[in-house]
């Protein structure tokens, strides 16, 4: 699975380190996501959301009580 975050696409970066001898190798720098349960088109979906979107309220998160509840009143 890429680590790709399903809100605003942002995945790694790529870059190199830098020893002191100027010795340079590729490295990379991951994107911090987050599995989260978030309304997705009135449902609840499992998503993978960096950090960034979640804390500026891009992600609309499903508390668990309230899927306990809905599967409830459905039966």
């Amino acid at each position: 699975m890429p680590r790709v975050c399903d809100i605003c696409g942002k995945g790694p970066q790529f870059g190199n380190n830098i020893s002191h001898a100027h010795n340079v190798t590729k490295r990379r720098w991951n994107v911090n996501l987050r599995p989260v349960r978030a309304m997705v088109n009135g449902a609840s979906k499992r998503i993978r959301a960096c950090t960034s979107c979640i804390r500026s309220g891009k992600v609309k998160k499903v508390a668990a009580g309230s899927l306990k509840a809905a599967a409830a009143k459905v039966s």
